[in-house]
């Protein structure tokens, strides 16, 4: 029989999760916050996306953010935002725009739930004048793809500047498009193609401003620029069995979130990434191996503007996924969360999609023990998912969080990944 003081717990912590409409609480406590991270557990899962949406939906238009920035390659998703601002030349569908990510694993950003939020933020920007929300991708992989994109775009518009970006690419043309190959290469020389790259992004960001052929070019190039730099570096620190290029990762993720927030003048942004990048690092066992996360990052950097962090768990259910790097992606069970894990507890308290609010005195003492907390990659195995569970302080890790008791498995939009590409999610899968 539960107990009077357990039973005055749990109504605490039953606020219903049904409709748009349920988001009411969780919008009036991110308040007046410049910064909105939302998770995921997985990448995979209908669910995950689709609140999202939900609630970018929301702050879009009740609290006007500026724009989304998520765990993407910058110049796919600047395919997204220039067709969801209309710019010219911006294609004509959606679906047709996201076929654009065939990078494995595609089906994170390829998927039909995507389309349905890609469409409603052009329509919201017909109507929004010259307040346009962008669409921003942070991550660090697309090497070849921005200096490929560089290259062309100076050539027509800086034909000096062309020449260092000519220059990085002939430094990276004998490893083909592998980054780990010129990692590998570099471990015992003691010239690499850092010193081009730097050049190229300091003459990108010195002429920045007189590219206006695209309403945001300077941006683009510039962002283009930085991910070349910090890519090098990612390369290299890869293969060093180290844990430094985690933190590169994330380090480049919010250095570009905030020059998105530079170039958006007292913009506001909402971050989508997985739990593992923006639930804050400081409260999970990646402290003790030196590991930081976006989300540490974010609070550290910008607690006086407002920082609110929205984790997302499930229960039980199904999930995209592949079963090693580069296999065809599979819909698989995600079985019933283990014995002790926070999922479990809290699909015992109550087997019901709710939104659990933390940084409050009863939530504080009821979640003030550490506990596992499931994470799911680009690379599962459920017959062997032990290992998917990351010790964490949830009250400090998160700021609120959706449960979500039963998921299925998100809609892809079924693109044959280039398998010659790297992994967007390489090498840890989140």
């Amino acid at each position: 029989m539960i107990g009077r003081q357990h039973r005055t717990e749990l109504e605490h912590d039953l606020h219903p999760l049904r409709t748009s409409a349920d988001l009411d609480q969780l919008i009036d406590r991110i308040g007046d916050a410049r910064f909105v991270l939302l998770g995921e557990a997985s990448h995979g899962t209908h669910e995950y996306y689709t609140w999202r949406s939900a609630i970018t939906r929301r702050l879009i238009t009740e609290k006007k953010f500026s724009f989304l920035a998520v765990e993407g390659d910058w110049p796919d998703c600047y395919r997204v935002n220039r067709f969801i601002k209309s710019f010219r030349d911006d294609g004509t569908e959606a679906v047709i725009v996201l076929k654009g990510f065939n990078r494995w694993p595609s089906w994170i950003w390829a998927n039909w739930e995507i389309v349905a939020l890609v469409n409603w933020l052009r329509n919201h920007n017909a109507g929004s004048g010259a307040n346009k929300v962008g669409f921003y991708g942070l991550d660090v992989y697309s090497l070849w793809d921005s200096m490929n994109v560089m290259v062309d775009y100076l050539k027509k518009e800086d034909p000096e500047a062309a020449k260092f970006a000519t220059r990085a690419v002939k430094c990276f043309e004998p490893f083909g498009e592998e980054g780990h190959r010129y990692a590998r290469a570099t471990l015992n020389m003691t010239a690499d193609c850092q010193d081009q790259v730097v050049s190229l992004l300091m003459k990108i960001r010195a002429r920045a401003q007189s590219y206006n052929h695209d309403p945001e070019a300077s941006l683009n190039a510039e962002m283009n620029a930085q991910v070349i730099a910090n890519a090098e570096k990612y390369y290299r620190s890869m293969v060093s069995f180290g844990g430094q290029s985690w933190n590169i990762r994330d380090r480049h993720m919010v250095d570009t979130l905030n020059a998105l927030m530079n170039f958006h003048k007292n913009g506001k942004v909402i971050v989508w990434e997985h739990n593992t990048h923006i639930g804050d690092a400081r409260y999970t066992d990646m402290k003790d191996d030196g590991l930081w996360n976006v989300g540490q990052l974010v609070r550290e950097q910008h607690a006086d503007e407002g920082v609110y962090i929205v984790g997302f768990a499930g229960y039980q259910g199904t999930v995209v996924a592949g079963r090693y790097w580069g296999a065809d992606m599979e819909k698989m069970r995600v079985p019933a969360a283990m014995h002790g894990s926070f999922e479990h507890r809290l699909h015992e308290e109550a087997a019901q999609d709710r939104i659990l609010f933390f940084n409050d005195p009863l939530s504080d003492k009821k979640y003030d023990r550490w506990t596992g907390h499931r994470a799911i990659g680009v690379v599962y195995n459920p017959e062997a998912e032990r290992g998917n569970y990351v010790p964490s302080l949830m009250r400090s890790r998160y700021d609120a969080l959706l449960f979500l008791d039963k998921t299925q498995a998100l809609h892809p939009l079924h693109i044959q990944p280039d398998g010659d590409k790297m992994p967007e999610t390489f090498p840890f899968g989140y």
